[in-house]
């Protein structure tokens, strides 16, 4: 194992025990205290290898490498550094630390940058504490407004703000940044999916990334006692979403071409065991290659709601993202498999069937994206794993990519 590699096994080993599920995953929600220790070791990091190290009023963390060309824009690469519950140790982290090492190896051969070279690591791009996902990067491009953050809550009702606050973060600080600072955004990510094991390809270079939306559904009724309530004098909330759920697979079979759909989370209110539940709220995903696709199952879903909803039983749904697929910039892809030619770093290229910042920061810049294999393509669990040697290839790769980006000459 060479120092590179040992490095990063080094960093991810170190982020993975900030968890508040040891022994079961990786649990590292936005604004927690494990979130604090995570940005605590990113920020040493990032100073150790000489960069300049800030925070946004989002919490995002910048380590910048300043270049010899005043007021210019700056290189990004980085990804996210939260999880979502008893996930893996890989999916984010490996970014933030593909990033990492590439500082460190323009701090190794004291390179100077023409164009700054910024580390980034995001906030709450699994949607896991807040809802709806990509909030660091959409913040930073200004698709969430001030008033828009400061209205989101968990689920226990604490606000962005409190939470920032409580671990010591200054939400007051400018969220969203110029298109114009930023030259170009890359990053590394695990696949999350079983295509470049089963080819034995150790890089897939991204071509397109998958549109999607999510929503999350209230289904309220009518609370009763379980044992008098007869059964035809019921507004049972849990029946009418889990008949609502159990037709959600056929309208993403029905589009076809990929298209997929999930609900995730489910809530029960008040959730005893011998009361007719009152309320249900459950979050439904929605992804495909294809808008129209997206758009056709949208439509579906808001006829289901219809077709349940009566005078007992009120059904909303609120939209709480909605990305368009987005195609990675084709000059940047083009750098990328050069570049693994000249290191001899077999590739193929590949599409992205799982939503990332990249695709945020593709509306105003140009975007790239590597990804290494996932053994078992499993992602967002315990088994989640990626070779260590894998990401010290995608390092290579991005370290002579972002010499080119941002016009640094040697090492």
């Amino acid at each position: 194992m060479n120092t590179l590699q040992a490095r990063i096994e080094a960093h991810i080993d170190t982020l993975s025990t900030f968890t508040a599920t040891p022994g079961q995953g990786t649990t590292r929600l936005t604004y927690s205290q494990e979130d604090k220790l995570a940005r605590n070791y990113i920020k040493e990091k990032m100073k150790q290898y000489g960069l300049e190290v800030r925070e946004d009023g989002l919490g995002n963390i910048f380590g910048k490498l300043a270049g010899t060309l005043q007021d210019a824009p700056s290189v990004l690469i980085g990804s996210h550094f939260d999880s979502v519950p008893n996930g893996g140790s890989y999916d984010g982290p490996a970014g933030v630390v593909a990033g990492l090492e590439v500082a460190a190896l323009f701090a190794e051969h004291n390179l100077k940058p023409t164009y700054p070279l910024e580390l980034i690591a995001l906030v709450e791009e699994e949607g896991s504490r807040f809802g709806g996902g990509l909030m660091g990067s959409r913040g930073i491009t200004g698709l969430i407004t001030d008033n828009e953050f400061k209205a989101l809550r968990d689920q226990n009702g604490i606000t962005t703000t409190e939470a920032m606050t409580e671990i010591g973060l200054n939400p007051s600080l400018p969220k969203k940044r110029e298109p114009n600072t930023i030259k170009a955004y890359l990053e590394l990510h695990i696949e999350q999916g079983p295509i470049l094991e089963a080819t034995q390809f150790p890089i897939g270079v991204v071509e397109t990334i998958v549109g999607l939306t999510q929503f999350e559904i209230t289904v309220e009724g009518q609370a009763g006692h379980a044992g008098t309530t007869p059964m035809d004098r019921r507004a049972d909330a849990l029946v009418t979403a889990a008949q609502m759920i159990a037709q959600l697979p056929s309208l993403a079979i029905a589009e076809g071409e990929g298209t997929v759909i999930t609900t995730g989370r489910l809530t029960v209110f008040p959730n005893g065991a011998n009361v007719i539940p009152k309320k249900t709220v459950f979050t439904v995903d929605i992804r495909s290659g294809k808008e129209e696709h997206i758009q056709h199952v949208i439509n579906k879903l808001n006829m289901l709601i219809d077709s349940y909803s009566t005078n007992d039983i009120k059904i909303t749904a609120v939209q709480q993202l909605y990305m368009q697929p987005k195609v990675m910039n084709p000059e940047i892809v083009s750098l990328f498999k050069q570049t693994s030619e000249q290191l001899a770093i077999e590739y193929c290229s590949i599409n992205s069937g799982a939503g990332h910042d990249a695709m945020v920061f593709a509306d105003v810049t140009a975007v790239g994206m590597l990804f290494i294999p996932s053994k078992n393509g499993l992602s967002h669990c315990p088994e989640e794993w990626s070779d260590s040697s894998d990401i010290a290839r995608a390092v290579e790769i991005l370290y002579e990519t972002a010499k080119k980006l941002t016009e640094t000459n040697g090492g």
